[in-house]
């Protein structure tokens, strides 16, 4: 497809089974999930350590597809459905947009662009000399090969010419994709809207308790043994990315101090500037009202975008439970995986009371 005249020069910034069974089979689950996570809080060293690194790493990494599937539950009852690995892509343009303070809109008209263009998967290949989640050209002064398949780059372009088309927050959705990417077939966006649309809207914020992804169970490293990437003495540093793995996340084996490093880098990749710590129930803290404030303020909403976030991004970073706004996903649910009261998601004490004390706008991820 023949591409506009990109940003050249221009880097980036940074069977079914009744209710009664499906609850007890949610608490038994959560709590083998989240009993381990206690010892998370002896990352706190090594999360200062690896930030480099595990960045770097995050940022230049082309993810194999991931198993496992995500859904946004609409309305009026439909379902708007993505693979895990397109799910994290999707979450990336929705923390790139936060960060950069875009409306929602944005992020429909991204993913609706990435999902014509590459089925909204990071390809070194494509028309021409086209590679990228967003098939930006080199030789149309997007960027050199590599800084395009930097999915933050790519990102960043993209939004760096959206932001110049006059009026494109009012038009539609095809049309300003058009705009940016001058495609020889520009209708072809359209199709996508309604996917887009769904996602970007639980990933900003504006669907509560919409997004749910069901993946396979996290391996975790057994007691004493290091990560791939540690020490080799039984404690284990933060570790890369690790090329092939399904929905367990690129750092299947890992500690769950390794798991924790690992998030937190991605927190810092997607949202640029966001405050995140280790609590004592063994779990990083967000708030999310460290973000910008967007056309919604309320520490809900931009509560829901991260949680939402963490959820769509768990198929990579290996993360096993996202709490906000009293309601909890837990990851070893699997099938069942949902929003979940949080009196209902069988979480161990200090990670059920850390919680429910949290202020508005306060992520828990484990």
């Amino acid at each position: 497809m023949l591409r506009a005249r990109g940003p050249a020069g221009r880097a980036g910034r940074g069977g079914g089974r009744t209710g009664r069974e499906r609850t007890t089979t949610r608490r038994r689950a959560s709590s083998r999930a989240l009993g381990c996570t206690g010892g998370a809080v002896l990352a706190l060293g090594a999360l200062g350590v690896a930030i480099t690194g595990v960045v770097l790493a995050l940022n230049t990494f082309v993810h194999s597809p991931a198993s496992g599937t995500c859904t946004v539950a609409l309305a009026d009852g439909g379902v708007q459905r993505l693979d895990a690995d397109q799910a994290d892509n999707a979450a990336l343009f929705a923390a790139n947009a936060a960060h950069r303070d875009l409306p929602a809109r944005a992020v429909t008209i991204a993913i609706a662009t990435a999902l014509q263009e590459s089925k909204m998967r990071n390809i070194d290949y494509g028309d021409r000399d086209s590679v990228g989640l967003f098939q930006q050209r080199p030789s149309q002064g997007w960027g050199t090969v590599e800084q395009i398949m930097d999915p933050v780059y790519s990102t960043n372009a993209f939004y760096d010419v959206l932001v110049t088309v006059q009026g494109w927050e009012s038009q539609e959705i095809t049309d300003a994709a058009q705009r940016v990417q001058r495609s020889g077939f520009p209708l072809a966006y359209a199709q996508h809207e309604d996917r887009g649309r769904a996602f970007a809207s639980a990933l900003s914020g504006y669907s509560p308790a919409s997004l749910s992804c069901h993946l396979d169970p996290v391996v975790e490293a057994p007691d004493g043994v290091g990560a791939p990437g540690s020490a080799g003495d039984g404690e284990s540093t933060p570790t890369a990315v690790v090329e092939g793995t399904a929905s367990a996340g690129p750092i299947a084996g890992a500690t769950p101090p390794a798991r924790l490093a690992t998030i937190q880098q991605r927190l810092t990749r997607d949202f640029v500037d966001i405050s995140a710590t280790v609590v004592p129930a063994g779990v990083l803290q967000v708030d999310a009202t460290s973000l910008p404030a967007g056309l919604d303020p309320a520490p809900a909403r931009r509560g829901w975008a991260v949680a939402q976030w963490a959820v769509a991004t768990a198929s990579q970073t290996g993360a096993r439970v996202v709490a906000v706004d009293g309601q909890v996903w837990v990851r070893d649910d699997g099938d069942d995986a949902a929003w979940l009261p949080l009196a209902e998601a069988g979480l161990p004490a200090a990670l059920h009371d850390a919680t429910a004390s949290a202020a508005p706008g306060a992520v828990l991820i484990g």
